[in-house]
């Protein structure tokens, strides 16, 4: 039997065919064109130029053309910023970047200055240039205007910072080089109490919280912990820093935080020892944080809802550094959580906690610089940005950062660079 062709049912399949190898053809094109898009999108994101993934800059304030290492700080009050340095204390507006005031102690210049602000207050120490830090002041802020000024045994040198503190309504601070703690009222500078440390301690570092007043104090050759009554400058307790050991005083010690207390211990003189303490309300102590561990070398650390949150260095993949964030818990100093933040080649320049929320911002000069926000209680991530301008000039770690409302601002102190800059999501 002869067979018979059937030309439509050809010429229809020919054509399936065609379209076939058309839709291939297109098909190979959207992901190639996804595959470019998506690239091309990485490359953007990387680069701070993709809505809702991004950070711009609001607003810098103008090179410093002198710098000092003495009298440096910085503090957000209200919708106020505020920068300090050896010669003036300015205020700018948080969301404009204009700039509100200046104050200048005269011809004195800033020995050191409160590292925390109570009640939008902070505390300066100023005197005559190269001779002495006699004279203490209290600064408002919200305005520049100056509460009051005292005078002080004079303490040639001194321009350490946690000598003068801020906390339950007081200015505190170290009378030069005498065994007494010194508190008053911080707005009207009205004196509250004198309080002698413990015979034959010396204190050399001050802490103020509602609940408490601190002091390190070196007792002979050992550092130890002394609490005071905010009300009347009565001692609560005195504890040494390690029952068991002991702290030499050539170790130093200085503040975390003042409630709960925490401690940092100076480098340990090869015996592996731990850098960082905390205590009970009675001056019991808690947990022990160790500065080298497991999770890495801490190298920038911060106290907050009841956690000690800390940047740590570790050796990732082909031997590079890479940092993590990791949470410790104060009252056993176990680890809670960590989370990776920054591959090889890039820095974490800056490091803030409030709230339930931590701030993280890294520099690289492969990725680009990046603001990472974390859950404090989870370690979870809920915002990634990468920056448009570079907040780290040089890569470098910055000396401040804080939040406000939906801006980061920067900190940074020393020749030549902005002393703020301040970012918005974009």
């Amino acid at each position: 039997m002869a067979t018979r062709t059937n030309a439509a049912g050809d010429d229809g399949r020919a054509q399936l065919t065609g379209w076939r190898r058309v839709l291939g053809c297109l098909t190979l094109v959207v992901v190639g064109l996804g595959v470019v898009g998506g690239a091309a999108l990485i490359f953007l994101a990387n680069t701070g130029y993709v809505p809702f993934l991004s950070m711009t800059t609001a607003w810098e304030a103008p090179y410093d053309r002198n710098a000092s290492d003495q009298g440096n700080g910085a503090w957000l009050a209200g919708d106020t910023v505020v920068r300090s340095r050896y010669d003036a204390v300015t205020g700018f507006d948080v969301t404009t970047g204009e700039k509100r005031w200046e104050y200048v102690p005269g011809r004195a210049d800033i020995c050191s200055v409160s590292s925390t602000a109570d009640d939008s207050a902070a505390l300066l120490v100023h005197g005559e240039p190269g001779k002495d830090c006699s004279t203490v002041a209290a600064l408002d802020l919200t305005n520049g205007r100056e509460l009051w000024h005292t005078s002080r045994a004079p303490a040639v040198g001194d321009t350490t910072a946690d000598r003068v503190a801020t906390g339950a309504g007081l200015g505190v601070f170290l009378d030069g080089d005498t065994p007494v703690v010194r508190a008053v009222d911080l707005r009207s500078g009205t004196p509250r109490w004198t309080a002698a440390v413990p015979r034959d301690c010396v204190p050399g570092s001050v802490a103020a919280a509602d609940k408490q007043v601190l002091a390190v104090v070196a007792c002979g050759d050992e550092l130890k912990l002394a609490a005071f009554d905010p009300a009347d400058g009565g001692e609560l307790w005195t504890a040494p820093l390690d029952a068991r050991r002991g702290v030499p005083t050539s170790r130093g010690a200085t503040f975390l935080s003042a409630d709960p207390a925490v401690v940092r211990v100076g480098e340990p003189e090869g015996d592996g020892s731990y850098s960082y303490l905390t205590f009970g309300p009675d001056g019991r102590p808690q947990g022990r944080i160790d500065e080298v561990g497991g999770h890495g070398d801490i190298k920038q650390a911060t106290v907050a809802g009841g956690r000690l949150l800390a940047i740590a260095t570790y050796v990732g993949n082909q031997s590079a550094e890479w940092e993590r964030l990791v949470a410790f818990d104060l009252t056993s100093g176990n680890e809670v959580w960590r989370e990776h933040v920054a591959p090889g080649g890039t820095d974490v320049a800056g490091l803030y906690a409030a709230g339930d929320r931590v701030t993280v911002m890294t520099s690289s000069p492969k990725y680009g610089d990046t603001l990472y926000v974390y859950d404090a209680a989870t370690g979870d991530e809920e915002d990634d940005r990468a920056f448009r301008d570079d907040p780290a000039p040089g890569y470098s770690t910055l000396d401040g950062l804080f939040t406000y409302e939906d801006l980061v601002i920067a900190f940074r102190h020393g020749q030549g660079v902005r002393p703020f800059s301040v970012y918005e999501r974009w």
